[in-house]
């Protein structure tokens, strides 16, 4: 049912956790199912310098939060706000039809983060 690599990332999540004093941060919740992610990222000079997540939900939901910093860390902002829901599927190895709303909720919670940082 789920890849290898998604197994992976839920059993030994990346960048757990939370910053202290982020430049940016967003909580967003999915109604339908009840999963919430949590994003706070550290920006310096206009990159993502640092990116942590919590995630209570579903393995697919913790594997694509854990998936989606490390494909925004390091990476310019301009880079980061043009990922797109595909970008975060690969990431994990693909996901079931079932499951596809963890990388939405992964790249919405992205998106208001990235939308909080102050020009």
């Amino acid at each position: 049912m789920y890849s290898a690599k998604l197994l992976d990332h839920f059993q030994n999540p990346r960048n757990a956790g939370e910053i202290a004093d982020p430049e940016a941060a967003a909580e967003i919740e999915n109604p339908a199912c009840g999963d919430v992610l949590r994003l706070t990222l550290r920006v310096t000079a206009g990159r993502i310098t640092l990116a942590r997540f919590k995630a209570k939900g579903c393995v697919a939901a913790i594997a694509c939060g854990s998936a989606l910093t490390e494909l925004v860390a390091g990476k310019p902002l301009s880079e980061a706000k043009n990922l797109r829901r595909e970008d975060v599927i690969a990431a994990v190895g693909g996901l079931p039809q079932a499951s596809t709303h963890a990388a939405y909720l992964a790249l919405e919670a992205l998106t208001t983060a990235l939308s909080s940082i102050k020009p």
